[in-house]
């Protein structure tokens, strides 16, 4: 009989990398997100339906009308740059609502998608899953509390495999990292805070997308626990961004900046929005930032293909060739381009 897996979130970036890897196998695909989805960007047979996860009745009445379902990836989240309300609402409570319909309609696993935010900005490294959680911001401190009601459904016998993954990317993935492709396409000098010694983990979305796959299939008593996931080749923040520079062969370079001076301005930029770039973000630019994955390594399998560089620079190059289709509009989630505000003055003089 062939699974079924609801994700929420299914119109975001994770959401559409998830679609096609879960239908690669052979999983029918159910997405539920807040926003329309265009059905050409996902494979043949996926089926959408539009809702807030903060609703219980339309959670429930998707549980219901698309069942039954094997697995829920709960990957619906408001996002840094959203008003703190939705981040909170949405996060907490919509965590609240997923868990509780999913139960109810008699789903055994419900995969919850974190964040490595959750560790705030920590001096130990690399950062394992039993280090404090110091959420930094209100998204930080939402997934904080979205993870505290899955340890709660957990200690009542609810499968809730917990993954915590570093800041991910790939193909279609824009953001922030389409200021900084958009910066290199340019060939301008690409800031960075500090000298740029310090190592900063990513990973590629693919790479995620089976840690997730493992969590949601593996012998529930492997994978009732937490998780955290990230590149397992990275280099310094100057060597990778440096990396990607000589890939795009352009005139763009590493350009470091003092990080206090620069911070002090981010965060008086940030005061009056006029720049994307938020505290967590600016505030661990210039410091080590990366986990242990050997829990998930040991547990489940999972070893990640792709190193910092390769992710950058396979995400470059799809923003290269779609550079014309992207247009002009802005966003906060990850699949638009980001307003640069006061970036913007900063870019016409590097």
């Amino acid at each position: 009989m062939t699974m079924r897996v609801l994700v929420t979130g299914g119109a975001g970036f994770l959401g559409v990398n998830l679609a096609h890897h879960l239908s690669m196998q052979g999983v029918a695909v159910i997405s539920l997100d807040i926003a329309t989805s265009v059905a050409a960007e996902y494979p043949p047979g996926t089926i959408f339906r539009v809702g807030d996860v903060r609703d219980p009745g339309t959670v429930s009445r998707t549980l219901a009308e698309t069942g039954p379902i094997d697995v829920v990836i709960h990957a619906a989240a408001a996002l840094p740059l959203w008003r703190p309300h939705d981040i909170r609402t949405t996060n907490i409570a919509g965590t609240h609502t997923v868990l509780d319909c999913a139960r109810s309609a008699g789903v055994p696993r419900t995969v919850f998608i974190s964040s490595t935010a959750v560790y705030g900005v920590p001096d130990k490294h690399p950062i394992d899953e039993t280090d404090p959680m110091i959420g930094v911001g209100p998204y930080g401190e939402s997934k904080v509390a979205a993870e505290q009601i899955c340890a709660a459904y957990r200690a009542q016998g609810y499968c809730v495999p917990v993954v915590r993954p570093k800041t991910f990317l790939g193909p279609g993935r824009l953001g922030v990292f389409q200021i900084l492709y958009d910066w290199v396409f340019a060939g301008k000098r690409i800031p960075i805070l500090g000298p740029g010694h310090n190592r900063y983990q990513l990973l590629e979305v693919g790479d995620l997308c089976d840690a997730i796959w493992r969590a949601a299939t593996h012998a529930s008593d492997r994978v009732n626990d937490t998780f955290n996931v990230g590149a397992s080749r990275f280099a310094t923040v100057a060597e990778d961004v440096g990396d990607l520079c000589l890939h795009a062969g352009t005139r763009a370079q590493v350009f470091p900046v003092p990080a206090w001076p620069a911070k002090a301005a981010l965060r008086s930029l940030e005061a009056v929005n006029l720049s994307p770039l938020y505290r967590w973000v600016y505030g661990t630019a210039d410091r080590d930032s990366y986990v242990s994955t050997t829990k998930i390594s040991d547990a489940l399998d999972w070893q990640p293909r792709h190193s910092n560089a390769e992710a950058l620079i396979h995400a470059y190059d799809w923003y290269v060739e779609h550079r014309s289709e992207l247009g002009t509009s802005t966003g906060v989630t990850h699949r638009v381009a980001w307003d640069q505000g006061a970036l913007a003055l900063l870019k016409k003089i590097l």
